[in-house]
């Protein structure tokens, strides 16, 4: 699979969870990923760019968040770039999933949803900004 690096940045505000979806959609059909796969990683890219924009910034103003998408041979490589509060979602704790849901606490599971869709999860700190790398082995495109 050709190299085919593609960034966009988006504003911290839910309200670009739509164009995420859709720039995420975009760039999956381009480069033939199934309708699963990109199913896929648009859910666990909701969750972090939610997480980023509920948790991670102690102000009101606007800050922009950075997605780049790199398929390599056969990984999609997503990196996810925030000047927000430090976070390191590599390091959450597992949730409690044999408790009931009157028991269970709130938070966690979005994480949990994310490592199980990724092959693989990194993150480090470069000077102010998070950095987010996931990683997932492409599927064969399916026929729809």
């Amino acid at each position: 699979m050709p190299k085919k690096e593609y960034s966009f940045k988006l504003k911290n505000d839910l309200s670009e969870l739509d164009t995420l979806c859709q720039e995420m959609e975009r760039f999956g059909r381009s480069i033939r990923l199934s309708k699963k796969f990109i199913f896929e990683i648009n859910l666990a890219l909701d969750e972090l760019f939610t997480n980023i924009i509920l948790y991670g910034f102690k102000d009101d103003k606007e800050h922009l968040i950075k997605v780049t998408l790199t398929p390599q041979n056969d990984i999609l490589c997503l990196c996810i770039e925030d000047d927000g509060i430090p976070f390191n979602p590599v390091e959450a704790n597992e949730p409690d999933l044999g408790c009931t849901i009157e028991e269970c606490k709130i938070g966690g599971l979005g994480i949990h949803l994310i490592r199980n869709l990724m092959d693989e999860i990194c993150y480090e700190r470069c000077g102010n900004k998070n950095k987010l790398t996931l990683k997932k082995n492409i599927t064969p495109t399916d026929p729809g």
